[in-house]
């Protein structure tokens, strides 16, 4: 649970810090776009070089998000293995009963492999970088034209940010919970899948309660602080777009023109 990093934030006052929200909500957007135009060894390549330099300038240790890859290892290892075997095409190069592995097989695999990394970087650089309050102020900024059909774009944001803000304690609440089980004798490795399965009950169930618990807390907190929703209300961190955002999105756009013009 410790290599669980969605949600949390890493002070500090580098270029990508120091940058307007709402210009990296919308870069992480393009990003994820543009990174289907990669199909071959050097658009990849280039998308590859590009977030390094992005976690380069963040000033962020890179074996934190190498740590924060392990939650996903098995989604990752299973796609690519699903590609890998599955994906026919090309000349044969292994083959072992029904398991056959070609040439295009391989190939789509390892794409499949780039694109879970770069996105999970890039949105982990994101997170890391931005504080949950600025996410969510990003995010209804950028809605608020569609307050004009009557869609609560505030609530939309706080929905957001709470929700970022307490991913990690319920994951520490998670880790509690399964190291007072196995104080009890609980094992959750164990045994069949069904097994397995059945031995989660001994978390979710007391997960729900304290959620509940802390939701009702939270609620009472903003109504004792007369919280009344977004309409009148006043920000301390006002959100500002500078010429950094500007180029931020440009350079966006130039990476999607090389890759386009790169691409097989």
């Amino acid at each position: 649970m410790d290599s669980m990093i969605l949600g949390r934030y890493i002070s500090g006052n580098s270029i990508i810090h120091r940058l307007d929200p709402r210009s990296k909500l919308l870069s992480m957007f393009l990003f994820i776009l543009i990174i289907f135009l990669a199909n071959n060894i050097v658009t990849n390549s280039l998308l590859f070089v590009f977030t390094m330099l992005l976690v380069r300038l963040s000033k962020i240790p890179l074996g934190f998000f190498l740590k924060g890859l392990k939650s996903m290892v098995f989604l990752i290892a299973f796609t690519t293995l699903f590609q890998l075997i599955f994906t026919s095409g090309g000349s044969v190069l292994f083959q072992f009963g029904f398991i056959r592995i070609t040439e295009v097989g391989l190939a789509q695999s390892g794409i499949i492999f780039s694109r879970f990394l770069l996105i999970i970087i890039f949105s982990t650089l994101l997170t890391l970088t931005t504080m949950p309050l600025s996410l969510a102020d990003a995010v209804e900024s950028l809605l608020q034209p569609l307050a004009a059909l009557k869609i609560p774009v505030h609530e939309i944001g706080l929905m957001l940010s709470m929700s970022l803000r307490f991913v990690p304690t319920l994951m520490d609440d998670t880790t509690r919970i399964m190291n007072a089980q196995r104080a009890r004798g609980v094992d959750f490795g164990e045994g069949s899948i069904v097994q397995k399965v059945k031995s989660t009950i001994p978390i979710l169930i007391p997960l729900f309660a304290s959620s509940f618990k802390r939701a009702d807390a939270l609620a009472t907190a903003m109504e004792a602080r007369g919280y009344q929703g977004g309409l009148g209300r006043s920000r301390y961190r006002q959100l500002r777009w500078k010429k950094e955002d500007t180029f931020s999105i440009f350079t966006i756009f130039v990476l999607a023109l090389m890759l386009f013009f790169l691409k097989s």
